[in-house]
């Protein structure tokens, strides 16, 4: 009996684990069929709706915005496995498009539009210029610069005053603390 409910119970759990990546993509993934991404100025689609017993195939188009049926846009044959096929088209300009997939049997797999990002642009500060080269100067630290007579003075005096007050408060302690 208790073998019966955990069994239940973890059957139930691997159901709801294998529908949870089809209800995070979403109605229009989950609906269309096919996945549509862009990086950079590729774009590419994946489906398993063209595949399956009767073999597969069929023709994936990426349709531009002026471009109304699939005839017109750039056409490329899916490939893959029964499983999965897929298709990609690369340089395509920036802009939004439609990707339609249509399987050999003339059925539609689904349509999905995708936007394609322009390439970010270099950004250059007028006022930047390269470091000038002069070697390795490791281990030399601070030492690479002379600060000159008057800096070196106000840091002796500095670093003085600093001995001298701490011999005054280590003076004025009780005697068993003192130096």
């Amino acid at each position: 009996m208790h073998d019966s409910r955990l069994l239940l119970r973890s059957g139930l759990t691997l159901a709801a684990a294998a529908a949870l990546p089809a209800a995070l993509a979403g109605p229009s993934a989950a609906a269309s069929g096919i996945s549509v991404g862009a990086t950079g100025s590729t774009v590419s689609v994946v489906t398993g709706a063209c595949g399956g017993i009767n073999g597969g195939g069929g023709t994936a188009a990426l349709l531009g915005s002026g471009q109304a049926n699939f005839t017109q846009g750039r056409q490329v044959a899916l490939s893959g496995t029964a499983v999965s096929q897929s298709a990609a088209w690369s340089r395509v300009s920036p802009g939004t498009y439609t990707v339609v997939v249509v399987c050999s049997g003339g059925t539609t797999a689904g349509l999905q539009s995708v936007t394609v990002a322009p390439p970010p642009s270099p950004t250059i500060s007028p006022t930047s210029r390269p470091a000038p080269s002069r070697g390795v100067t490791g281990g030399i630290g601070g030492a690479a610069r002379d600060y000159g007579p008057l800096t070196l003075g106000v840091g002796a005096a500095l670093v003085g005053a600093g001995v001298l007050a701490a011999g005054r408060v280590l003076r004025r302690r009780p005697k068993p603390y003192r130096l």
